[in-house]
């Protein structure tokens, strides 16, 4: 079984999670039936945008990863606090974990933005958030991330993604990674996409 771990900061965006929930879901009904996904944030109930609560699996002092193939991060709003917890450096360091073990990364949009902070995406390829000013795509190139003006960009295991617009494609992404792509495009035909 391939083991997925949704890391959730406060303020994460409810869309950006939900899809990885779905697709590692309904690959686990009406796929191969080989994934899981499990939920990890600093507390048993975290809070995200829009004031949507969310009862998470693990704490994330308690997360084993040698447990885990894949860690994913979705994006969250400036507005709802959600660079405390992911900047902190317990979020961090999970990121680094993951990435030692070269085990998969896939973020949406901001999601990025704590991955190149841990130091990971120094010198590697990447993208975050575009709209506007492009203010979230210097804050990561300033973390030392190359950026690549591209919806979805991989690294090697690491997957980045600009918007909430990429984020059935970047769970599919996973999936596929994880799985196969026959597997994966047959989830996408399912749920419709």
């Amino acid at each position: 079984m391939k083991r997925v771990l949704l890391l959730l900061a406060k303020g994460f965006e409810s869309f950006e999670a939900s899809v990885f929930i779905d697709v590692i879901g309904w690959n686990l009904v009406d796929g191969d039936k080989t994934t899981e996904l499990y939920t990890c944030g600093f507390t048993k109930e975290v809070t995200g945008s829009f004031g949507v609560k969310f009862n998470v699996d693990y704490l994330i002092n308690e997360v084993n990863i040698n447990d885990f193939d894949a860690l994913a991060i979705p994006g969250g709003f400036e507005e709802y606090n959600f660079y405390e917890e992911a900047y902190h450096p317990k979020f961090l360091d999970l990121i680094q974990q993951f990435n030692k073990k070269e085990k998969i990364i896939a973020s949406i949009c901001v999601g990025a933005l704590p991955i190149a902070k841990s130091g990971v995406l120094n010198q590697r390829l990447a993208t975050t958030y575009n709209h506007k000013d492009s203010i979230r795509q210097k804050q990561l190139a300033d973390f030392g991330a190359i950026v690549k003006n591209s919806s979805i960009v991989i690294d090697k295991n690491i997957i980045t993604s600009w918007s909430p617009s990429t984020a059935i494609a970047v769970a599919l992404l996973l999936l596929k990674m994880l799985t196969s792509e026959e597997n994966s495009n047959h989830i996408k035909g399912i749920m419709g996409f």
